[in-house]
């Protein structure tokens, strides 16, 4: 598959236990892969709703009675399951991180590889892009950004290099950002450290964090009893938020209790920490950070 190969494809849609006559969200469809395979395993009574927000993802439209395709942020899964008449689901899969589509085109901004203008935007509806963030944001801003979503240590000292830059010409390329931050990129560690700082800005342009909150706080709501979420995160911030909140129903500090003093969380996990084999990881290099996690609905 061109578009995207899809990672943990057989653990990720087990993982949601299909009902033949169950109805499921893939809120992340991409290529279409974990979609494809989801349907495989519904009956004619099945149903199925993606999302996806980046237009690239339309081409993919799978042409299947039980299939909808929602070009849409999931952050909206709920006001747009309405739309269509669902209120409940039987499971929900989400496939974090950006597609091996989106990396490979380089006019897109994404990847480390290319030169092109600084746009990282997973939708052209987003008011916001790479360059805005590079050319815009304050030094503390800034700073926040590579700190919290790069884990880079000079954080501060980068975003004043940008900003003493930035006045004198506006950085408009990646290519651009890299010569600008080229004293903080040692040969021997510049493609790690590029790659955290093309993350943060990505992370910050498409408000990742904030989205997966808010799609996980909606999940409980729209799942049956007995409803399964499948998540697969590719960096510590999305899979500790995941974690956080399957475990405790709150993405900081300690469950709620009842009366009793029993923890009341709307989710339980099911199984462990699952991680691709050695053998997936062969064929799709990018399949090596990735991390599943599996949660039923109380």
């Amino acid at each position: 598959m061109i578009y995207h190969n899809p990672v943990l494809l057989k653990e990720s849609v087990d993982g949601l236990n299909i009902k033949p006559n169950g109805v499921y969200v893939d809120v992340t469809f991409g290529g279409g892969g974990h979609s494809r395979e989801i349907l495989k395993r519904l009956g004619d009574d099945g149903r199925l709703l993606a999302f996806d927000q980046d237009e690239d993802a339309l081409q993919n439209v799978i042409d299947d009675g039980r299939f909808q395709l929602i070009n849409e942020n999931f952050r909206y899964i709920k006001q747009f399951l309405k739309f269509y008449g669902v209120k409940k689901v039987d499971g929900i899969l989400a496939d974090f991180g950006v597609s091996s589509h989106q990396f490979d085109q380089a006019e897109r901004g994404f990847s480390t590889r290319f030169d092109a203008d600084l746009d990282m935007r997973m939708s052209k509806k987003n008011q916001v892009s790479a360059f805005d963030v590079v050319n815009v944001y304050e030094f503390d801003e800034l700073s926040r950004v590579l700190f919290q979503y790069g884990d880079l240590r000079n954080a501060n000292a980068m975003a004043k290099t940008i900003i003493e830059r930035r006045e004198e010409d506006p950085i408009k390329t990646t290519d651009q950002l890299k010569e600008v931050l080229g004293q903080y990129l040692p040969k021997h560690r510049e493609h790690k450290i590029l790659a955290q700082i093309y993350q943060a800005i990505r992370i910050e342009v498409n408000q990742e964090i904030q989205v997966i909150k808010e799609f996980l706080l909606q999940v409980p709501e729209l799942l049956n009893e007995g409803g399964r979420l499948s998540v697969i995160s590719y960096h510590s911030l999305e899979d500790r938020l995941v974690k956080r909140y399957i475990r405790a129903g709150r993405f900081e500090g300690e469950p709620e209790k009842d009366f009793y003093g029993n923890i009341k969380v709307p989710l339980k996990k099911v199984g462990g920490l699952v991680v691709p084999s050695k053998e997936e990881i062969k064929i799709n290099n990018r399949a090596r950070s990735a991390k599943l996690r599996i949660a039923e609905r109380v």
